[in-house]
Order: C-alpha cells, then structure tokens, then sequence
C-alpha cells in the first residue's frame, strides 16, 4: 500500500511527523523555560527550607543527626553544642530564605559545612560499613552534604543579578 503524497511530493505521515516533532518542540522549549525561571529560586528555597528545619529539629533535641554531632564534637558538652548548632543552620536557612541576606547565608553556610565532614575521619566506623564505599545511614547522610555544597555554590552565583554582569 503506497502512502498518499502531498502536491510537493512529502508523503502526508512526515507532514504529521513534522507537525508532532514541532508542537513537541515548542512544549519542551515551554518546559524548560519555566525550569529555568523557576529553577534557582526553587533550589534557594528548598535549601533554605532543609536548613531551618534540620536546625530546628537541633534546637528541640529531636535531630537523629544529635548523637553523631555529639559524639564528632566531644570537646564540648552536646546540650550546649548541639543547639548552638541548630540556631546556627537556622539562621542559614533563614539568610537564604530572605534573599538580601544570601551572601551571609553562604558564608555561615560554607564556614559549617567542613564540620559535617569530620565524622568521616574522626568516626570512620560510624560511617562506613566497609571503606570506602559502603557507607551506613550516617554516612549517607554526611555525603548528601556535596549536594548541599553544589546546590549553594549554584545559589551563591546569582547574588549579583541585577547588578549587570557577573565579573
């Protein structure tokens, strides 16, 4: 069976594969625009959000994170470091959450981070169930901050915008 041709000789299924290829082409650059729009201030709330709750689980004593924190930090007390702690990431997550104050956000931010990496060299049994690569809960969860540095380097970028171009 032959398939029908058009006056310029096109066959009428690659009109119709042409037309679908197209709209799918104008919702997928449609899609990614909004992602693009919406993508930064989404990941700067997102870990505003994580910060202060996370911090605020410290502040109340429910963090899972308090025994890990406690037992890396043994120099000082627990009652008083973790909290401390908590208000700390409280105040991250605020600073991203307004963004005027991203900048003072990123600098807490990144002035805590390096912390949440001693378990690995202080707690290795802790952390791992076989080094280097299996890695317990606690480990997951320490290891998930590279994203968490990732995604403020990310939000760090923009706090020019508006400014002109970035230098």
């Amino acid at each position: 069976m032959e398939t029908p041709q058009t006056a310029d000789g096109d066959s009428t299924e690659t009109d119709r594969f042409r037309t679908a290829r197209e709209r799918f082409d104008r919702v997928d650059r449609e899609i990614t625009r909004q992602m693009n729009r919406l993508g930064i201030p989404a990941l700067r709330v997102a870990l505003g959000i994580v910060f202060v709750w996370f911090g605020g689980l410290k502040v109340i004593g429910g963090s899972p994170a308090a025994d890990l924190v406690a037992a890396t930090v043994y120099v000082v007390p627990a009652e008083l470091f973790v909290p401390i702690l908590g208000v700390w990431e409280v105040l991250i997550g605020l600073c991203l959450l307004y963004r005027p104050l991203i900048r003072v956000g990123i600098l807490l931010l990144f002035l805590q981070m390096p912390g949440t990496f001693l378990p690995i060299v202080l707690l290795p049994e802790v952390v791992f169930v076989t080094f280097p690569h299996e890695l317990t809960v606690e480990g997951q969860y320490i290891i998930k901050n590279l994203v968490i540095i990732g995604a403020a380097i990310v939000v760090g970028g923009t706090v020019r915008e508006g400014e002109g171009k970035p230098e």
